[in-house]
């Protein structure tokens, strides 16, 4: 059974401005010459570092068109201690305190469902499985607040193919780890466990949609949906599963965790649309976390979050207030 808070997700001022220490962006670009670089050269050096603790994994610079959003970077603390991952709790500052439970290894995720080769691959064999791009994408919440993160990884593309779908396989279903000795979230009645989400399979074949290992140069941190998720620079943040245990190709449409829970406020597409209000707050605009605190000027939320002219034609002819 579903028990559900109506006002989980309202976007409180206490919440959109996450307690962080600012970098000096300007003495950080004077100290690496770069004051009269490029757009794309400031955006790739603004990627700050990662926090250094963690494995690092570097990826070469994507081809892929529009990966690569020139625009300054959230710093690595932002981007690591505001975060939504309900598996560890429902504040945004929970992740980063608990997820130091969660095992990234030893890891496996299974692929299955109407596919001609389907099978379990470790984290190894998924990591060697093509080679890793950094790409710097924008993730807009549907609480109205924002980041700009260079990820690491490569398109989901590459293992689908591998998996040889059907012409029955419609759809992707994402399954996460739902493990209560690890994720002490599951306690929560908040949502069913465990955390399923779904693309449509054009979607999931998009080259924007990636399977992410790292960030930063770095593997994924823990609270970040270590040690794999994917990332839809287009949809908003919650499509993103984390921490993936399986992928099923299915003929049917999946219903997913949040479409399940509250089918009037989260839809399955769940596209970046400023024109379609959520029941409870308008999208029209968002706050860019680590810009200058509480009293920044918000910045008018993007079709598609800005990735319209790569993903615009997915869903040419749908009416997107409907398909929302």
């Amino acid at each position: 059974m579903l028990i559900r808070t109506t006002a989980l997700h309202e976007p409180l001022s206490s919440e959109i401005t996450p307690r962080r220490v600012y970098l000096n962006r300007r003495t950080a670009l004077a100290g690496l010459g770069l004051a009269t670089a490029s757009p794309l050269a400031l955006a790739q050096a603004q990627a700050a570092p990662g926090g250094g603790k963690l494995p690092k994994l570097p990826g070469a610079r994507s081809a892929v068109a529009s990966a690569m959003v020139m625009e300054k970077v959230t710093s690595y603390a932002d981007a690591t201690s505001y975060n939504n991952f309900y598996e560890f709790g429902t504040d945004k500052a929970d992740p980063a305190e608990r997820a130091h439970t969660l095992k990234p290894r030893p890891w496996t995720v299974s692929v299955e469902g109407e596919c001609a080769k389907p099978g379990r691959y470790d984290l190894d064999a998924l990591l060697k499985l093509s080679a890793m791009e950094e790409r710097i994408y924008r993730l807009r919440c549907v609480e109205g607040w924002s980041m700009v993160i260079p990820w690491v990884g490569y398109s989901l593309s590459e293992l689908i193919k591998k998996a040889e779908p059907t012409g029955k396989a419609k759809f992707v279903e994402f399954t996460t780890l739902a493990d209560r000795a690890q994720m002490p979230g599951l306690r929560s009645s908040v949502l069913d466990w465990p955390y399923l989400e779904g693309l449509r399979m054009d979607e999931a074949m998009h080259p924007l949609a990636l399977l992410t290992f790292g960030m930063y140069g770095e593997v994924l941190p823990n609270q970040n949906g270590a040690p794999v998720r994917i990332v839809l620079p287009w949809k908003y943040g919650f499509k993103s599963a984390k921490s993936i245990v399986k992928i099923r190709f299915v003929e049917k449409q999946p219903r997913s965790s949040w479409e399940e829970s509250a089918p009037q406020e989260y839809g399955f597409y769940s596209n970046v649309n400023p024109t379609v209000a959520h029941p409870r707050w308008s999208q029209l605009s968002e706050r860019r976390i680590g810009e200058d605190g509480l009293f920044a000027k918000k910045r008018p939320s993007l079709m598609f979050n800005g990735y319209e002219a790569q993903v615009g034609q997915l869903y040419a002819g749908m009416d997107l207030k409907r398909n929302f």
